[in-house]
């Protein structure tokens, strides 16, 4: 999940970031930049597009409550938060042949009710958390913990990727408690050279 302004506000540093982080075994990218401009988030996308998709076949790329942006760029789907559009307006529009059959629709949650409610919606996957304690999730309340990670992954039958706070170490427990993946900005924008990102991931999976 991207955040140029760690970065020096610099989206030449995301393109960098995101290609460091898929060749180090990263199978999404969430374009999360939220204040740029739709011409400049546009560009962005291409950018990133074009590299997964000439680099990194099977790499996704979403963006944050653009649509139309993740639409124009050829993106593989977009992602809602609370305040974004509908997710069902979004989803019956999109399944009437708006957009490419398999064109994934996120939904960001923080509640079991919340989770189900996507579900019912029709969301492709949702995002849950915060997890863990985290500067960039905390308006969202505190953490939801691995208990309540657990029980939205038994209720709802669609993919739930767990975010705030999640590295290396911890998100290994978050797979363990039945989330499909993770989700984080911090474990990919720390700076981390390609061989340590890759021993970052390694460790994730051992505990499938």
């Amino acid at each position: 999940m991207t955040d140029r302004k760690s970065l020096g506000d610099s989206p030449t540093k995301i393109v960098e970031c995101v290609r460091t982080a898929v060749d180090a075994g990263a199978d999404w990218v969430q374009i999360r930049e939220k204040d740029l401009s739709g011409r400049d988030l546009l560009t962005l996308t291409r950018a990133v597009v074009s590299l997964n998709k000439s680099n990194h076949g099977g790499v996704h790329t979403i963006v944050n409550d653009r649509l139309d942006v993740a639409l124009a760029a050829g993106a593989a789907g977009v992602h809602f938060g609370g305040e974004s559009l509908p997710a069902r307006e979004v989803v019956q529009w999109c399944r009437a042949g708006n957009a490419p059959q398999d064109f994934l629709i996120g939904v960001s949650c923080h509640s079991l009710e919340e989770a189900r409610a996507a579900e019912q919606a029709g969301a492709s996957y949702i995002l849950f958390g915060p997890v863990f304690d985290t500067p960039s999730k905390q308006r969202f309340g505190p953490p939801q913990g691995l208990a309540l990670l657990s029980a939205v992954c038994r209720a709802i039958t669609i993919p739930t990727i767990a975010i705030g706070g999640v590295d290396e170490t911890n998100g290994r427990e978050c797979l363990r408690a039945g989330a499909a993946g993770v989700a984080a900005i911090r474990l990919f924008q720390s700076g981390r050279k390609l061989g340590e990102l890759k021993a970052a991931i390694m460790r994730l999976h051992e505990s499938e």
